[in-house]
């Protein structure tokens, strides 16, 4: 199914783990360090360098462009690193997550309670997922290199919907 970012609570429902999606619109980058700095910048009142809400943050490090390209290999960073700040990004209005692996259970209660969606993307397609990547703009951490946050436009960005907005994931499935 195709989907539009920011998305939308309608959008947000409407999903189940399982689905395939393909994501088209702007989407923002962000690691551990990343992470690290909104939450202490939170913290210290200086508030986060975009408007979250409704955001779909992609975990990722992309490598550095080519000549020609715009953007590098961008595959999914492991999501767990991230676990410890997501709930408070949550809280803030962020809708969705792009990672790989799985994720805590204050997490997923989280994502249940502000109605989130975590999306998977796959390991060793960083050049696939590199080439549905049609802009790229450094827009916070410049400092922190591959790790700063970029806000991405995005067509047809391949993903799967690991865990719902009602706690259901796919690893849940497999489990059984």
């Amino acid at each position: 199914m195709k989907i539009k970012a920011p998305l939308d609570s309608e959008t947000v429902e409407k999903l189940k783990a399982g689905d395939r999606v393909e994501i088209s619109g702007y989407i923002y980058t962000g690691r551990d360090s990343a992470h690290k700095r909104m939450i202490e910048d939170l913290e210290s009142g200086e508030g986060l360098p975009f408007d979250i809400e409704n955001q779909i943050i992609y975990y990722t490090g992309p490598c550095p462009p080519k000549e020609g390209q715009i953007i590098g290999s961008a595959g999914p960073t492991t999501s767990y690193r991230m676990d410890s700040y997501t709930p408070k990004l949550l809280e803030l209005g962020l809708k969705g997550m792009i990672g790989k692996g799985l994720r805590d259970s204050e997490v997923v209660q989280s994502m249940v309670e502000n109605r989130a969606v975590y999306f998977g993307a796959s390991g060793g397609l960083g050049a696939l997922i590199a080439s549905k990547i049609k802009s790229v703009e450094v827009i916070a951490y410049d400092d922190l290199g591959t790790e700063a946050i970029r806000k991405l436009y995005v067509e047809d960005f391949p993903a799967v919907v690991v865990i719902d907005a009602n706690g259901r994931s796919i690893y849940d499935r497999e489990e059984r």
